[in-house]
């Protein structure tokens, strides 16, 4: 099932090392089949605050997410992102073609 890396970044320190990390992290997702979605897209709030940016990276599924945040290539280069920003970073399962909600209703109650 495809998973999704999804990072909230609530501030961004721009320089040398975040221009860095940028020129180096496309090579760290080839190898695990990665793709941004949405890269630094400003957000519409609606709803609530959301101070920041988001990103979202593809993975065929969450081995390939986890085997990609825990590859050589990128543990070199994270700590340029962590050191120059402040954000929250997470990996979640999309959901299978023809999903409805109710699909989420029949796990809850057993049915």
């Amino acid at each position: 099932m495809t998973a999704y890396a999804i990072a909230h970044m609530r501030q961004v320190t721009l320089g040398q090392p975040i221009f860095e990390y940028l020129a180096r992290i496309d090579e760290t997702l080839r190898p695990f089949q990665g793709r941004f979605l949405i890269h630094g897209a400003q957000v519409q709030v609606i709803e609530g605050s959301w101070p920041g940016t988001v990103i979202v990276i593809e993975f065929p599924d969450r081995q390939h997410a986890r085997a990609w945040y825990e590859s050589p290539a990128y543990q070199a280069i994270l700590r340029l992102r962590t050191e120059n920003s402040e954000s929250a970073v997470v990996f979640v399962d999309g959901v299978p073609q023809g999903y409805r909600a109710t699909d989420t209703l029949k796990k809850l109650t057993g049915q």
